[in-house]
């Protein structure tokens, strides 16, 4: 396809991501308590939904049982995931002290590597979600 004009649309950031979870309360705790997000917004009783607070986005997680939760068919599983992975950019941190903070809480993740992304290259590691959603922690680079 040939693109004649440009675009007025200019993507700065991730805005949010909306994952469905068959037990929210205890993924909410994961992202606060491990990831160190924050509860934005809740609306359990509309929508079964929570807004984390994770830098300049946001992570919606969706009950499962929920109105809005039913309506995206089956939940997460091995073989069916709702998306590939998520990228959380982080404040750069000793690669050894992160990893065993993870494995203190008992994340497995996988090695640290350099990796390709919105602000080019990093070093990165991979971890599930307590929904088997993969996570990606990039570090960002010290000014």
């Amino acid at each position: 396809m040939e693109i004649i004009i440009k675009s007025p649309i200019d993507i700065k950031a991730i805005d949010h991501v909306v994952l469905r979870a068959s037990n929210a309360q205890a993924l909410v705790a994961f992202y606060c308590e491990v990831l160190g997000c924050s509860i934005e917004r809740e609306l359990p009783e509309e929508t079964g939904l929570t807004q984390l607070r994770a830098g300049s986005g946001l992570i919606d997680i969706i009950a499962l049982e929920s109105k809005l939760g039913k309506l995206g068919g089956e939940g997460p599983g091995r073989e069916g995931h709702n998306m590939d992975h998520l990228c959380l950019a982080i404040e750069s941190i000793d690669e050894k002290s992160l990893i065993d903070f993870l494995k203190s809480n008992n994340v497995h993740c996988g090695e640290v590597s350099e990796r390709y992304g919105a602000g080019g290259f990093g070093r990165s590691v991979y971890l599930k979600d307590l929904e088997g959603n993969t996570i990606e922690l990039k570090l960002m680079p010290v000014c």
